[in-house]
């Protein structure tokens, strides 16, 4: 599976929150500016050919819902980000935030917690 666009995101974030939608159900939910319908249609189409979209025709009209979804493309993301920007080590990329403070303390002490918990669970 391929990085979306962040326009492209943006579209699936509104098919993952809808579940199902054609496309005004869509463009009611995008922001300000809004694209062209037909844009938006076009776009719609181009993520059905990049196989994360797929669609139920009713006559002229289609009724679009994720293949792909949000944990998957997350998790996708989320393993080319910290193969591109942090060596694949998670411990960079806490301490990228960490060094930014993004992190507190308490999210730092879940977090060693979750990986304790992770460990007696395997």
């Amino acid at each position: 599976m391929e990085k979306l666009t962040n326009r492209e995101e943006e579209i699936m974030r509104i098919l993952w929150k809808l579940e199902r939608g054609f496309i005004n159900d869509i463009m009611q939910h995008m922001p300000k500016p809004k694209p062209h319908y037909n844009t938006l249609s076009t776009m719609v189409r181009i993520l059905e050919e990049k196989g994360v979209v797929g669609h139920t025709a009713y006559g002229k009209s289609h009724q679009y819902y994720p293949i792909v979804q949000l944990e998957d493309y997350r998790r996708m993301f989320m393993e080319d980000t910290m193969n591109k920007y942090f060596d694949n080590s998670f411990s960079n990329l806490v301490n990228f935030f960490v060094k930014d403070k993004k992190v507190s303390e308490e999210e730092l002490n879940e977090l060693i917690a979750m990986v304790e918990k992770n460990k007696h669970n395997k």
